[in-house]
């Protein structure tokens, strides 16, 4: 091609349109302006007028101006992996020409004069597509390629969010976050940010990326993320409703509609038949039926189908996000749910099970994340005592800092010191900052001095702790430790019965993080320090056992409602009675005593009291079979007890002959061996 020609002006000097000519309109601007002659069809012909080139020279004005306005705009996340994959190959001398003519218009903007018109912005959006085909390479490297631009785009805008003045230094040297405590983030609701950050994303995802293009359309949610093998989503019957505002809080709660509560009958009624078949059944029917839902999980994990039991979860938290209220968020902390209200209780157990199934698949920073989200959702009440496994999470996560800065927020008035758990698990988090080289010395000696105070302080308060917390690390004491009264048996024996169900809740589940070597050393260092403190008849010593004996005499209903859920051995073997010989149902366990009921359940026509033994033995072979109900229709039309009882043998013996009657033996199939056995003895 020759040289390309700028466009022609508007006008000559006289305001008269120029005339359109070969060399004014050149083929490559046609082909450009119009390719297919669809717009003017005369600058194909030959036969353009001075109105039609009028009209061309607007739109061409229109277009550039247009252009212009999309570059200032700001870049998505694709255009920034684009982005970011030019300026590597423009590194490696591999550079093309989108990538030139995106520099240029770069110069241009920076005020640098173009020299030809091919670094004006181009009207078509070929370069964009030359990029998607870029993206969509199936060569191996081209993805390994891919995969490792996404994460260290993912790495720069984490860092990016980090260094966003959200972060505080305080006097003791400890970094806080500025954010409101429980604040909630969305992309750490999703497990495979985390798993991605372990493994890598092509680890995780693999072959997912060409199959979610081909996945049906269904709704984005924030707590999980929908599945093709799932029904298809449709109304199910919940909503959500704002009860009241006060102080910035708002206060929501979940309703059922009049189909869904005779769903929830059926299902209560399948509970009964202790068949889970009928649950089944009913799921079949109502496929996003919350707590059939929940119910159904415990049965398959107890039949040890976990990847089951999971995407069950997962779908009841599915149909829970879908009916939530346009207002609700989950991240801001100021969203309230009443856990005494029914229809709310499945919203609290499904995100309790999703996360302990989170943390055994290996995302405690995930389970964190709904951890805070629950304890958000009723922060005074704690229905299901997230408390109790906050700081477990907090450590496993390598949260540290989020734990210290709960145990200073809260320590005033939740008194959280008086849980054994936070009592030893805020010093072991002061232990693990004191261990990051990367931190200043002074902030690395404030961290040890706070570390050996707070754990010599919870050894005595808790002294009960130490001697199980070795026995599970497999670790032998020394002769000074196993032999003094103060840790020995007498200490565990003497503790109050709620003290004894902390204590076995606690070691059973961190005890794991005890096992590290210098841990362990620095917990016999502070073990000597508190016998030392014993011996010398410490005042806080005496103190410390009076506060046991006072309190701790019995657990509220949200600890017990805890371990439950949590199914430890160790705590659930230390329940009281009163707690293990009532019924406990998986879609509600343990309800509270004071909970506010909107609907209840009609009441089931039962069959009387005070039938025999004999009576109820016929009535389950003949349902339609009552002996009451004739003797009393009898009683009503004939006087006399002899000829009641008389009417109530005939009848009975009436229904046995009718039995007897009605039973068929089949004939056993013969068989054609000659040599076997011919008759049936």
């Amino acid at each position: 091609m020759g040289s390309r020609q700028p466009p022609p002006s508007l006008g000559d000097a006289t305001g008269r349109p120029a005339p359109v000519s070969a060399t004014a309109s050149s083929w490559w601007e046609r082909s450009r302006l119009d390719p297919w002659g669809i717009l003017l069809p005369g600058l194909r012909t030959g036969q353009s007028t001075a109105l039609r080139w009028l009209v061309l020279q607007l739109i061409y004005l229109c277009v550039q101006i247009t252009a212009e306005e999309s570059e200032d705009e700001l870049p998505s996340r694709e255009e920034q992996v684009d982005t970011w994959r030019g300026t590597q190959d423009a590194a490696e001398g591999n550079s093309n020409r989108a990538l030139t003519e995106e520099a240029e218009g770069d110069g241009q903007r920076n005020g640098e004069e173009a020299v030809q018109p091919d670094q004006t912005p181009m009207l078509s959006n070929k370069p964009r597509k030359k990029k998607k085909k870029r993206k969509t390479r199936k060569t191996s490297a081209g993805e390994t390629l891919e995969d490792n631009d996404l994460e260290d785009i993912d790495s720069l805008l984490e860092k990016i969010e980090d260094t966003s003045g959200l972060w505080q230094q305080t006097q003791s040297g400890i970094i806080t976050d500025s954010r409101p405590l429980l604040y909630v983030e969305h992309r750490n609701l999703n497990p495979e940010n985390e798993l991605k950050r372990y493994f890598g994303a092509r680890t995780v995802l693999g072959d997912q990326r060409p199959r979610q293009r081909q996945r049906q359309h269904v709704r984005s949610t924030w707590l999980t993320v929908p599945k093709n093998t799932w029904p298809r989503y449709g109304k199910t019957g919940i909503t959500m409703q704002l009860m009241d505002t006060r102080r910035g809080v708002q206060y929501f709660t979940f309703e059922h509609h009049r189909e869904y509560q005779q769903v929830q009958f059926k299902f209560l009624d399948a509970v009964e038949s202790m068949d889970p078949n009928n649950i089944v059944l009913l799921l079949q029917m109502n496929p996003y039926h919350v707590d059939s839902l929940l119910q159904l999980s415990d049965v398959c994990r107890m039949q040890e189908d976990q990847e089951m039991a999971r995407d069950l979860i997962e779908r009841a938290l599915y149909s829970m996000e879908s009916a939530f209220h346009p207002v609700f968020s989950l991240t801001s902390g100021t969203c309230r749910l009443d856990y005494r209200r029914p229809e709310n209780r499945a919203f609290f157990l499904a995100l309790f099970k999703h996360l302990m199934f989170l943390e055994k698949r290996g995302c405690p920073r995930t389970a964190l994340e709904f951890c805070k989200l629950i304890l958000s959702l009723d922060p005074e009440n704690d229905p299901l005592c997230v408390l109790l496994m906050i700081d477990f999470l907090s450590l496993r996560a390598r949260e540290y800092t989020f734990l210290i800065r709960m145990f200073q927020e809260w320590e005033s008035h939740r008194n959280l010191s008086q849980l054994p758990n936070f009592a030893f698990s805020v010093p072991l988090a002061y232990f693990f900052l004191s261990q990051q080289e990367e931190r200043s010395e002074l902030e690395l000696s404030q961290a040890r001095e706070k570390a050996a105070r707070l754990i010599q302080l919870a050894l005595v308060m808790f002294p009960s702790v130490l001697m199980p917390l070795l026995d599970h690390c497999s670790v032998q004491p020394d002769a000074r430790v196993a032999n003094h009264s103060f840790f020995r048996l007498n200490a565990q024996i003497r503790q109050p019965p709620a003290l004894n169900q902390l204590t076995c809740l606690y070691v059973g589940r961190t005890h794991a993080l005890w096992k590290d070597p210098a841990v362990m050393a620095w917990l016999e260092t502070n073990v000597h320090e508190v016998l030392c403190m014993v011996d010398a008849q410490d005042p806080l010593v005496e103190e410390s056992e009076h506060k046991r004996k006072m309190r701790y005499q019995s657990a509220p209903r949200n600890i017990y409602r805890h371990i439950i859920l949590s199914e430890m051995k160790e705590a659930t073997a230390a329940l009281p009675l009163e707690v293990t010989s009532q019924p406990v149902m998986g879609f509600d366990p343990l309800p509270p005593l004071d909970s506010i009921v909107s609907y209840t359940r009609p009441e089931r026509t039962t069959h009387p009291s005070n039938e025999s033994t004999l009576s109820l033995f016929f009535r389950s072979l003949l349902p339609n079979f009552n002996l009451q109900e004739d003797l009393r229709r009898d009683g009503d039309e004939e006087a006399g007890a002899g000829q009641d009882l008389n009417q109530g043998v005939n009848r009975l013996m009436a229904a046995m002959r009718d039995m007897l009657a009605n039973i068929q033996f089949q004939e056993p199939p013969r068989d054609d061996n000659p040599e076997g056995d011919g008759d049936w003895d």
